[in-house]
């Protein structure tokens, strides 16, 4: 299944792409897609649901907005610096254990919203990312039995403000977590439409200009270790969104730095995800 979700910010509703390609509103199953529908085996009981109730499930028209394809979730937690040339393009070492950092669920948004460039920000960045959500609560979780704790996959984009980030002290959440810096879908792959995560194509594009070309197979930190890892420090809670980095090509890693500015499109896909388009837009 591939699950989305739709209409006014913050008034979504819940949608599904058949296997025919139909888009249809399934408000009438009664949940939302966040922490309760995946505790309780929502996935199989949506399933079961459509079975009888697809063919009466209204179709949801292709010019209406999309929000982010999972419901404001407990946490979203990020791994940094988990591509080796991402690394070093950022003039740092490819980490021992993954670097992890929070980005505030306030930042959720859909899509193809406008980026909002942060006030006082000149150093506003893109990162692709394949993002993968928690299917059921995970704690002290052996690295062999992690991937029974994933739903499925996503395509995000982590925005960056590097000077918020790496200039301002403290840690990284501040130049991770404004509002629309994290852009969620356009659906979330349940596990069994992505036969292999690892092998996954993923880009990213400002203004026609392809500025990140790579793959999954390039991860230091691959998911089940991640999981894993994460597990040992926090409960991982159904729901909970773990975006696994970015690979080279930021604008933080050219010579000069690019940054976005006003009126840029910055344009992004990864295989079987789907894609992603954002307007820069100045903070009023």
């Amino acid at each position: 299944m591939k699950l989305f979700r739709f209409g006014a910010f913050e008034q979504e509703q819940p949608g599904v792409i058949l296997s025919d390609g139909r888009k249809v509103n399934v408000a009438a199953f009664g949940e939302d897609f966040n922490e309760a529908f995946f505790a309780t085996d929502g996935l199989s009981r949506l399933a079961d649901w459509l079975t009888i109730h697809a063919d009466t499930c209204p179709e949801v028209s292709e010019d209406v907005r999309l929000g982010s394809a999972i419901a404001r979730p407990s946490k979203i937690v990020c791994i940094g610096l988990n591509y080796a040339k991402h690394a070093a393009e950022s003039g740092m070492d490819v980490p021992k254990e993954p670097v992890i950092f929070f980005k505030s669920t306030s930042a959720l948004c859909g899509p193809n919203d406008n980026v909002i460039i942060p006030r006082n920000s000149v150093k506003t960045d893109w990162e692709v990312e394949l993002a993968f959500v928690i299917g059921k609560k995970a704690s002290y979780v052996d690295e062999a039995n992690a991937m029974d704790y994933v739903a499925g996959y996503i395509l995000h984009n982590d925005y960056s403000e590097r000077e918020f980030q790496l200039e301002r002290s403290g840690q990284w959440v501040k130049g991770k977590s404004n509002d629309t810096f994290a852009p969620l879908g356009p659906f979330m792959a349940t596990k069994d439409e992505i036969a292999d995560p690892h092998t996954l194509r993923l880009w990213l594009k400002v203004n026609d200009e392809m500025l990140q070309d790579s793959n999954t197979d390039d991860m230091v930190f691959k998911i089940p270790t991640l999981v894993s890892y994460l597990s040992q420090f926090m409960t991982l809670l159904p729901g909970d969104v773990i975006s696994t980095g970015t690979p080279f090509g930021v604008g933080l890693g050219f010579k000069p730095p690019r940054y976005l500015k006003a009126g840029d499109v910055v344009e992004l896909g990864i295989e079987g995800l789907g894609t992603q388009r954002q307007v820069a837009e100045a903070y009023q």
